[in-house]
């Protein structure tokens, strides 16, 4: 037991550092499976550990009663199904097998909430390494672990409930980062999630969409942002998601775990081609759809897009190369005519002509678009290239004259910090953009309120410099000064070479 618990950046290192065990022996977007599933079942034992003991306090030796209690639990673990059975046998020469059979427990005995997350996933595959060197990884791995700092029971983070979701998220990131083009498809960037989130601000009650959800990332942190009528954080919410990636949507599940969003339903599926979040036989209908979707992905459906049962592609059918709208149209037509849609896009969607361009005046003219905010270059794991948000907000369709058409349009591609590897949003550049669309107004060199006849005397192109000028004149020259600053230099550097010809003289050169 230690004396005070560790900071959250502490709990964050040591985690990290348990990925040594991995690095070097394979590519860290594979092994990041197995070091969030393994901290998920640390996760999962500790609360069941946790409340034995609460209950054996309260019930002394009855056993029968602490298991009747135990079995009523957000997740039950069979007999022999803890970190602390591994840890026991973690010297044993089949622990990997061993491991195994313990996840397929766990994920029967809890079939419901856990089915197939733990189906592509195995500790005792020949990618640890042989036999020999398997075992080693996996007491490293079970020592790291067992350090008293990483106990997740939840008695003792009293007032700290959100120090595991937090670490869950940095893995994440941490793993993005280092995956390359590979690690935007998984995770969107703390920052730029947080602004998608207070852009479209959802509300108690509110049923929330990602359906590129990739590790859940952007979708804990739209649900993060609900409030109730006052302000305050509210916990009245439904989340839901649609994921291709088998491992990213097994990520996603534990991700919506691990931050006590036990009710959430994320499918496998294809969004484009074979969406699973139906009602009767129509697409389910939410309050807030967001998404970062794979920009520009080639075929994506467009072979079957005419023929489409759910009727999104009306407005026209995106190229067989790029399927940036068939997101976006997805996504609209998802939302309740109250609802509203934040999508993350690459500049191209603002501008394309083609069927795109046909699209994209169809939206305007419905009046269904309300905000486009371009953000700045060097964002997002995987490519340098700036992305925009898009806002569209269905309510608006009932408005159709006068300022409601309106459309905003807000330049925050110079706003940010610099980092090593990706530029970041810090909290003054969110507000700023979140400031600006709550106003809904122009300011100089930063936002435009366009009307809609602009957009449409701009032939439906949505290109920000198009409306916001950016334009910074240069001061002028004082020609006269700096003829005498270059005199001045001229000077010196003729004095200093005087210099150093004495210098070489006396050393003979």
């Amino acid at each position: 037991m230690i004396k005070e618990r560790p900071t959250q950046d502490q709990i964050n290192k040591m985690l990290w550092n348990a990925c040594d065990t991995f690095r070097g022996a394979f590519d860290s977007s594979e092994y990041k499976n197995y070091i969030l599933v393994f901290m998920f079942v640390k996760y999962l034992s500790d609360v069941w550990k946790d409340h034995y003991n609460e209950y054996k306090k309260q019930y002394g030796d009855n056993e029968e009663l602490i298991n009747r209690k135990l079995n009523r639990e957000r997740f039950v673990l069979p007999k022999n199904c803890t970190f602390d059975y591994i840890y026991d046998h973690r010297n044993d020469a089949d622990i990997g097998e061993q491991i195994d059979k313990i996840l397929y427990k766990i994920e029967e005995q809890n079939f419901e909430k856990l089915d197939g997350v733990f189906r592509n996933i195995s500790f005792n595959s020949e990618k640890l390494g042989q036999t020999k060197d398997r075992n080693r990884r996996l007491l490293n791995l079970i020592k790291d672990f067992a350090k008293p700092e990483l106990d997740f029971r939840p008695s003792l983070w009293e007032g700290k409930q959100d120090v595991l979701g937090e670490a869950y998220m940095y893995l994440l990131e941490k793993f993005a980062s280092g995956a390359g083009k590979k690690g935007g498809e998984f995770f969107t960037p703390k920052e730029v999630s947080q602004l998608l989130a207070r852009l479209v601000a959802p509300k108690e009650g509110a049923r929330i969409l990602d359906p590129t959800a990739g590790s859940a990332s952007l979708l804990v942190q739209v649900a993060e942002q609900v409030t109730d009528s006052d302000g305050n954080p509210s916990r009245d919410f439904a989340v839901y998601g649609q994921e291709s990636n088998g491992d990213t949507w097994a990520l996603s599940k534990m991700n919506c775990f691990i931050h006590g969003m036990d009710a959430a339903r994320i499918e496998w599926c294809d969004t484009i081609n074979n969406p699973k979040l139906i009602e009767g036989n129509s697409l389910m209908k939410f309050d807030i759809v967001v998404a970062n979707p794979p920009f520009s992905l080639d075929k994506w459906g467009h072979e079957n897009a005419e023929a489409d049962r759910h009727r999104r592609f009306l407005r026209g059918v995106p190229p067989k190369s790029k399927g940036d709208y068939a997101f976006i149209l997805h996504m609209i037509e998802t939302t309740l005519p109250t609802g509203r849609v934040g999508v993350i896009v690459p500049h191209g969607v603002l501008f394309r002509g083609g069927a795109e361009g046909k699209i994209r005046q169809r939206l305007i003219e419905e009046n269904l678009l309300e905000a486009v905010v371009g953000l700045p270059s060097n964002l997002f794991f995987g490519t340098g290239i700036p992305a925009a948000i898009l806002i569209f907000n269905k309510a608006r369709t009932r408005t159709p004259s006068g300022v409601e058409r309106n459309i905003l349009f807000i330049d925050a591609s110079k706003d940010y910090q610099d980092g090593k590897k990706q530029n970041v949003l810090r909290e003054k550049d969110i507000e700023k953009v979140v400031s600006t669309y709550k106003a809904f107004e122009t300011k100089d060199k930063y936002s435009y309120v366009a009307t809609f006849e602009e957009v449409k005397d701009n032939d439906f192109n949505l290109n920000i410099p198009r409306y916001v000028d950016t334009f910074e004149e240069e001061e002028p020259v004082d020609i006269e000064a700096t003829k005498k600053e270059i005199a001045s230099l001229e000077t010196q550097l003729a004095k200093v070479r005087e210099e150093m010809e004495g210098y070489l003289k006396e050393l003979n050169f």
